[in-house]
């Protein structure tokens, strides 16, 4: 059995040296730079009709400067 999605849990990760914090929603997924309030978002949505990639390469090419190193 399985528990609903009721609320946000959030965990940190850290990818190549830099922290992470991972939010699962019910609405969708987001990936931020610790700190930040800007990040990539990732709709369940567009996850189950396979527009992933698309949503998350505009995402990606929108947010470019909130990057480190840019």
């Amino acid at each position: 059995m399985t528990t609903q999605l009721d609320k946000t849990l959030k965990r940190e990760l850290s990818i190549d040296g830099t922290a992470y914090t991972l939010a699962i929603s019910p609405e969708g997924l987001a990936l931020t730079i610790k700190g930040r309030r800007k990040g990539v978002q990732l709709a369940w949505r567009d996850l189950v009709s396979g527009d992933a990639a698309l949503a998350a390469g505009l995402n990606a090419s929108v947010d470019q400067a909130d990057k480190p190193g840019t």
